[in-house]
């Protein structure tokens, strides 16, 4: 389950505003905005024939008042949305539509029982165009082609419907009005399904960002748990090779210590020294490696000082000559890249100290442009690189999986007797 379904069960909220949504961004403030930029107009052409009779044309002005409060007040209640669903935008279409041609229409009429005849009855009705270009891009945005062509089929025979009478009358004719329509038809089928194509395209965009969005969200819930898994294998590798070496080595030791006591005490003390030894020092080992699980060191010092205290530490703790060449500073890294290195340089020093009673410990770091170059040597005891000692009492296992997992090369040289060189190489400066 993605966190996008997750948060969508959790909220119904949001299910049901992508309900109330459907509608395309920004459709309604437009067509608010178109209804108010013409009731403003309306009124003030009325109030200009008020103050001035002697230019008063012959027209109804009132059906247009009323038909435009009426949409100001429906577009404005979020109510009716909810309550007509899909049927509330087309209803205010077809009123927006309707509405000017039958006002158009029974103004000619107007015209015509006033005398008024010929090109003087229907000299405005090319504003009809303009009146009813706004529907047919609100249309066009929301829905497809096929309403485009039935706005523009509905429009033209409702027309064509009204002009018969008004030919009859004898003012209009209704030639004249079929060509009028006829092009008003075709140059609205023409602009919308130019902003039909448009909007499909958009909309094409918006749900492939949507998917993409979704998959996204999919990658960083997987990124989550692969980092979560990666730690938990970090955090059993730090108690491996702490608790888990000093609790066995202290488990064998009490084992052989009960099987001596009731023959050899004084070998059977002498064991049971040793492991009160072995847990004091897997005490503190543990100490050591909880404290450097906090990445205390690399956040404090930055990884080179940070070596630098270790390789110190571990030298002094097993009593060993140090060899320590490690800059001032390294810098261009990754915080992951240098914690793995960071863990790698700590494990094989834990090693050394460990396991392989050595005299002389060597700890180089070089940085060469984008190359990093750790190198750990020791002459201690050593082993048989065919034959690799078990991965629980050296861990050399989770060394290779840390320079993996930060893309660098983990090789280990060592013979019996000849001492051991780890070297970790990584390709990773910013």
């Amino acid at each position: 389950m993605t966190a996008l379904s997750i948060a969508l069960e959790a909220n119904p909220a949001i299910i049901e505003g992508m309900k109330r949504t459907s509608l395309e961004p920004g459709l309604l403030q437009i067509f608010r905005l178109f209804i108010g930029a013409r009731l403003a107009l309306l009124l003030l052409s009325l109030f200009f024939k008020l103050i001035r009779p002697e230019q008063r044309i012959l027209r109804y002005p009132s059906l247009g008042i009323v038909e435009l409060l009426f949409l100001m007040i429906y577009l404005s209640w979020p109510w009716l949305r909810d309550l007509l669903g899909r049927v509330y935008l087309p209803l205010a279409l077809v009123v927006t539509s309707v509405g000017p041609i039958v006002e158009q229409a029974l103004t000619v009429g107007l015209r015509l029982r006033h005398g008024v005849h010929g090109d003087a009855a229907s000299a405005d009705m090319w504003q009809l165009i303009v009146v009813l270009f706004v529907p047919l891009i609100l249309l066009s945005w929301q829905y497809s082609f096929r309403s485009v062509i039935a706005f523009c089929i509905g429009t033209a025979m409702l027309d064509l419907v009204l002009a018969v009478p008004l030919a009859i009358m004898g003012g209009v004719r209704f030639v004249d009005t079929f060509g009028l329509v006829f092009v008003r038809s075709l140059l609205f089928a023409l602009v919308g399904y130019v902003v039909a194509r448009l909007m499909t395209a958009q909309r094409a965009q918006r749900e492939a960002l949507a998917r993409a969005n979704a998959q996204l969200a999919r990658y960083a819930t997987t990124l989550e748990q692969l980092a979560t898994s990666r730690e938990r294998n970090r955090l059993a590798r730090e108690l491996h090779d702490t608790l888990a070496h000093t609790l066995s080595a202290v488990a064998v030791q009490l084992e052989a210590t009960s099987a001596l006591w009731d023959n050899d005490q004084a070998a059977a003390r002498a064991m049971l020294e040793g492991s009160l030894t072995a847990t004091r020092e897997g005490l503190s080992e543990a100490r050591r490696a909880i404290h450097a699980l906090r990445a205390a060191p690399l956040e404090d010092l930055g990884l080179a000082l940070a070596i630098r205290n270790l390789a110190e530490s571990v030298a002094t703790r097993a009593a060993l000559v140090l060899d320590l060449q490690v800059p001032e500073r390294i810098s261009g890294l990754e915080p992951a890249i240098e914690q793995g290195i960071y863990r790698i340089a700590g494990e094989s020093l834990a090693n050394v100290a460990r396991h392989a009673d050595a005299r002389h410990l060597t700890v180089r770091f070089d940085q060469a442009g984008e190359r990093l170059e750790l190198t750990i040597s020791d002459d201690g005891r050593g082993f048989d690189t065919t034959n690799p000692p078990s991965d629980g009492q050296y861990g050399l296992r989770g060394m290779r999986e840390r320079a993996e997992m930060i893309g660098g090369t983990l090789e280990i040289e060592s013979r019996p007797g000849q001492g051991t060189t780890v070297r970790l190489t990584v390709e990773a400066v910013k």
